[in-house]
Protein backbone atom coordinates (compact mmCIF):
# COMPACT_ATOMS: atom_id res chain seq x y z
CA UNK A 1 0.00 0.00 0.00
CA UNK A 2 1.13 3.65 -1.30
CA UNK A 3 2.46 5.58 1.89
CA UNK A 4 0.03 8.83 2.74
CA UNK A 5 1.83 11.74 2.47
CA UNK A 6 2.63 13.68 5.67
CA UNK A 7 0.15 16.69 6.79
CA UNK A 8 1.83 20.17 6.93
CA UNK A 9 0.63 22.17 9.78
CA UNK A 10 1.34 25.52 9.86
CA UNK A 11 0.89 27.02 13.66
CA UNK A 12 0.31 30.44 15.14
CA UNK A 13 -0.26 32.68 17.78
CA UNK A 14 1.05 35.61 20.24
CA UNK A 15 3.77 35.33 22.36
CA UNK A 16 3.19 33.96 25.30
CA UNK A 17 0.09 31.29 23.99
CA UNK A 18 2.41 28.55 24.62
CA UNK A 19 3.10 27.46 20.88
CA UNK A 20 6.14 25.89 21.61
CA UNK A 21 5.77 24.03 24.69
CA UNK A 22 2.58 22.86 22.82
CA UNK A 23 4.80 21.77 20.11
CA UNK A 24 7.69 19.60 21.87
CA UNK A 25 4.35 17.82 24.09
CA UNK A 26 2.99 16.76 20.83
CA UNK A 27 5.70 15.52 19.27
CA UNK A 28 6.97 13.57 22.44
CA UNK A 29 4.27 11.41 22.09
CA UNK A 30 4.37 10.99 18.03
CA UNK A 31 7.65 9.82 16.71
CA UNK A 32 5.75 10.45 12.87
CA UNK A 33 5.53 14.60 13.82
CA UNK A 34 8.46 16.75 13.39
CA UNK A 35 9.09 20.69 13.87
CA UNK A 36 10.43 21.91 10.60
CA UNK A 37 13.99 23.22 11.29
CA UNK A 38 14.73 26.77 9.78
CA UNK A 39 17.92 28.25 8.21
CA UNK A 40 19.07 31.73 10.10
CA UNK A 41 22.54 33.97 9.33
CA UNK A 42 23.16 34.18 13.14
CA UNK A 43 25.89 32.19 15.08
CA UNK A 44 25.48 29.15 17.20
CA UNK A 45 24.41 29.48 21.03
CA UNK A 46 25.82 27.47 23.23
CA UNK A 47 25.56 23.63 22.11
CA UNK A 48 23.52 24.62 19.06
CA UNK A 49 24.40 22.23 16.52
CA UNK A 50 23.79 22.65 12.36
CA UNK A 51 21.05 20.79 11.21
CA UNK A 52 19.86 20.28 14.85
CA UNK A 53 18.40 23.20 16.53
CA UNK A 54 19.00 25.22 12.95
CA UNK A 55 20.55 25.21 9.46
CA UNK A 56 23.58 28.07 10.36
CA UNK A 57 24.52 29.89 6.76
CA UNK A 58 26.04 33.03 6.12
CA UNK A 59 24.55 35.98 4.51
CA UNK A 60 25.67 35.41 0.98
CA UNK A 61 24.90 31.73 1.09
CA UNK A 62 20.86 32.99 2.66
CA UNK A 63 20.43 35.49 0.06
CA UNK A 64 22.33 33.15 -3.02
CA UNK A 65 19.10 30.66 -1.61
CA UNK A 66 16.21 33.76 -1.39
CA UNK A 67 17.20 34.50 -5.17
CA UNK A 68 16.80 31.07 -6.21
CA UNK A 69 13.22 30.41 -3.93
CA UNK A 70 14.84 28.04 -1.79
CA UNK A 71 12.54 29.64 1.40
CA UNK A 72 8.36 28.64 1.86
CA UNK A 73 9.27 32.17 3.64
CA UNK A 74 11.81 34.23 5.32
CA UNK A 75 12.31 37.32 7.09
CA UNK A 76 15.68 40.08 8.52
CA UNK A 77 15.49 40.08 12.70
CA UNK A 78 18.01 42.23 14.36
CA UNK A 79 20.07 41.85 11.23
CA UNK A 80 20.16 38.42 10.94
CA UNK A 81 18.01 36.28 8.58
CA UNK A 82 15.83 33.71 9.64
CA UNK A 83 13.65 31.04 6.51
CA UNK A 84 12.24 28.28 6.36
CA UNK A 85 13.79 25.36 3.63
CA UNK A 86 11.52 24.71 1.04
CA UNK A 87 13.19 21.24 0.00
CA UNK A 88 13.45 20.05 3.19
CA UNK A 89 10.46 20.15 4.42
CA UNK A 90 8.76 18.78 1.30
CA UNK A 91 11.11 16.30 1.13
CA UNK A 92 9.93 15.46 4.83
CA UNK A 93 6.76 15.26 3.98
CA UNK A 94 6.98 12.76 0.81
CA UNK A 95 8.44 10.22 3.44
CA UNK A 96 5.64 10.33 5.28
CA UNK A 97 5.93 12.91 8.22
CA UNK A 98 3.80 15.42 9.54
CA UNK A 99 5.90 18.65 9.75
CA UNK A 100 4.97 21.68 12.01
CA UNK A 101 5.41 25.19 11.04
CA UNK A 102 5.87 27.54 13.96
CA UNK A 103 5.57 30.69 11.95
CA UNK A 104 3.79 34.32 12.25
CA UNK A 105 0.66 35.35 11.04
CA UNK A 106 1.76 36.67 8.14
CA UNK A 107 4.41 33.91 7.51
CA UNK A 108 1.34 31.39 7.61
CA UNK A 109 -0.29 33.17 5.26
CA UNK A 110 2.17 33.47 2.81
CA UNK A 111 2.76 29.83 2.78
CA UNK A 112 -0.39 28.55 2.49
CA UNK A 113 -1.12 30.88 -0.38
CA UNK A 114 2.42 30.03 -2.22
CA UNK A 115 2.07 26.00 -1.41
CA UNK A 116 -2.03 25.38 -1.87
CA UNK A 117 -2.03 23.23 0.51
CA UNK A 118 -1.61 22.88 4.64
CA UNK A 119 -3.58 22.96 7.76
CA UNK A 120 -3.82 25.94 9.59
CA UNK A 121 -4.03 26.00 13.28
CA UNK A 122 -4.46 28.92 16.04
CA UNK A 123 -3.13 28.86 19.33
CA UNK A 124 -4.54 30.94 21.52
CA UNK A 125 -4.19 31.58 25.44
CA UNK A 126 -7.49 31.13 27.47
CA UNK A 127 -7.65 34.61 28.24
CA UNK A 128 -5.95 38.06 28.14
CA UNK A 129 -5.46 37.78 31.56
CA UNK A 130 -3.49 34.40 31.26
CA UNK A 131 -1.23 35.81 28.56
CA UNK A 132 -0.16 38.55 30.45
CA UNK A 133 0.79 36.99 33.17
CA UNK A 134 2.48 34.26 31.10
CA UNK A 135 4.51 37.46 29.83
CA UNK A 136 5.45 38.60 33.43
CA UNK A 137 6.09 34.84 34.67
CA UNK A 138 8.81 34.52 31.81
CA UNK A 139 10.95 37.02 33.33
CA UNK A 140 12.54 37.69 30.28
CA UNK A 141 11.05 41.09 28.74
CA UNK A 142 11.19 44.50 30.33
CA UNK A 143 7.75 46.19 31.11
CA UNK A 144 7.83 47.93 27.76
CA UNK A 145 8.49 44.87 25.91
CA UNK A 146 5.54 42.94 27.82
CA UNK A 147 3.12 45.64 26.51
CA UNK A 148 4.10 45.65 23.21
CA UNK A 149 3.77 41.82 22.70
CA UNK A 150 0.06 42.57 24.38
CA UNK A 151 -0.50 45.20 21.82
CA UNK A 152 0.75 42.71 19.09
CA UNK A 153 -1.77 39.85 20.70
CA UNK A 154 -4.61 42.00 20.04
CA UNK A 155 -3.71 42.35 16.46
CA UNK A 156 -2.69 38.73 15.95
CA UNK A 157 -6.35 37.55 17.56
CA UNK A 158 -7.69 38.77 14.89
CA UNK A 159 -6.50 36.69 12.87
CA UNK A 160 -7.79 33.50 14.26
CA UNK A 161 -10.79 33.57 12.07
CA UNK A 162 -8.91 33.24 8.90
CA UNK A 163 -7.77 29.60 10.71
CA UNK A 164 -8.70 26.03 9.99
CA UNK A 165 -8.34 25.49 13.52
CA UNK A 166 -8.28 27.20 16.87
CA UNK A 167 -6.87 25.44 20.24
CA UNK A 168 -7.30 27.18 23.83
CA UNK A 169 -3.88 26.63 25.42
CA UNK A 170 -5.51 26.39 28.94
CA UNK A 171 -3.37 23.51 30.04
CA UNK A 172 -0.38 22.39 27.78
CA UNK A 173 -1.57 18.26 28.09
CA UNK A 174 -4.86 19.32 26.43
CA UNK A 175 -3.82 21.60 23.84
CA UNK A 176 -0.98 19.09 22.43
CA UNK A 177 -4.20 16.45 22.65
CA UNK A 178 -5.70 18.94 21.14
CA UNK A 179 -3.05 19.27 17.93
CA UNK A 180 -2.52 14.96 18.01
CA UNK A 181 -6.65 15.16 17.55
CA UNK A 182 -6.04 17.09 14.57
CA UNK A 183 -3.22 16.26 12.69
CA UNK A 184 -5.03 12.03 12.96
CA UNK A 185 -8.36 13.96 11.43
CA UNK A 186 -7.04 15.88 9.03
CA UNK A 187 -5.09 11.66 8.25
CA UNK A 188 -8.64 10.93 7.38
CA UNK A 189 -9.84 13.10 5.10
CA UNK A 190 -11.15 12.17 1.70
CA UNK A 191 -8.61 13.64 -0.25
CA UNK A 192 -5.71 12.74 1.36
CA UNK A 193 -7.09 9.14 1.15
CA UNK A 194 -8.21 8.56 -2.44
CA UNK A 195 -5.09 6.81 -3.51
CA UNK A 196 -5.72 4.03 -1.50
CA UNK A 197 -9.13 3.65 -2.67
CA UNK A 198 -8.23 3.74 -6.12
CA UNK A 199 -5.58 1.43 -5.91
CA UNK A 200 -7.87 -1.29 -4.09
CA UNK A 201 -10.39 -0.88 -7.01
CA UNK A 202 -7.56 -1.34 -9.90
Amino acid sequence: MKKQRGQLIILSGPSGAGKGTVCQAATAHNPNLKISISATTRAPRGAERDGVEYFFLDKADFEKKIEENAFLEYAKVHDHYYGTPKAHVLQMLDEGTDVILEIDVQGAAQIKEKLGFGVLIFIAPPSIEVLKKRLVNRKTDSDAQIQLRMKNALTELKQAEHYDYVIVNDTVDQAAADLEAIIRAERCRTQNNLEIIEEMLM
